[in-house]
């Protein structure tokens, strides 16, 4: 059974309990895609947590241009159509430019802006105008008092069903860590605050052409 956009933001605003958004990092297949949302349904269901469903269909950020980015617009939101159709899941994915904020809001629930580009105004404000949900990750370059600025951009063109995502901060050379009081900081912004807890312990670049991490640190 699906839940409508209104449903799902109520639970994520109103709700007591923790949240999950997990997935794969980008869109392999379908058949994966389907199996993992299934999983992470069922589960999440057993705990009465709600669950969104996250996966991208194109990672056009990688450390190397050699890298894999998954199967680009037009097949990846098909794959994502299909897991909230057949799963009854929210589904959530990341957006590179307005045209594809635009066409990614037609069919998730969540559009989410990737935190190295949570400084791009006019992303951010093409996401918001779609009027879904929209995640604003904090850039790891940014203190987390600096998102309200981030913040503020959304909601000057009528943001009001927002997210706000840590993912680690960098730490000198191929670290980040992660420093608690960025979530109280930046829920003083007045928006369900997310914690991204498996990037947030990346090496970015640490292995020359990929990022590396540690984890030990996110055992699944």
């Amino acid at each position: 059974m699906e839940v409508s956009a209104q449903q799902l933001w109520q639970r994520l605003v109103n709700g007591k309990s923790l949240f999950l958004i997990s997935g794969p990092c980008v869109i392999e297949s379908e058949k994966l895609c389907l199996k993992v949302a299934r999983s992470l349904r069922d589960k999440c269901k057993r705990l009465n947590m709600p669950f969104i469903f996250k996966a991208s269909f194109d990672k056009a950020n990688r450390t190397s241009g050699k890298s894999k980015r998954g199967p680009g617009l037009e097949a990846g939101l098909e794959i994502l159509a299909k897991v909230r159709t057949k799963v009854g899941v929210p589904v959530l994915t990341d957006v590179h430019t307005e045209d594809q904020a635009v066409a990614a809001a037609a069919v998730v629930d969540v559009v989410q802006i990737p935190a190295f580009l949570c400084r791009q105004t006019d992303l951010i404000q093409a996401a918001v105008r779609t009027r879904t949900i929209v995640n604003l990750k904090k850039g790891q370059f940014l203190s987390p008092q600096e998102m309200g600025q981030v913040v503020k951009k959304a909601t000057d063109v009528g943001g009001k069903k927002l997210l706000v995502t840590d993912r680690g901060t960098t730490f000198g050379y191929n670290n980040l860590v992660s420093d608690m009081r960025a979530m109280p900081i930046m829920k003083e912004f007045g928006f369900p605050v997310v914690f991204d807890a498996t990037h947030s312990v990346q090496i970015p670049g640490g292995r020359g052409d990929k990022s590396g991490g540690h984890g030990e640190f996110a055992p699944v």
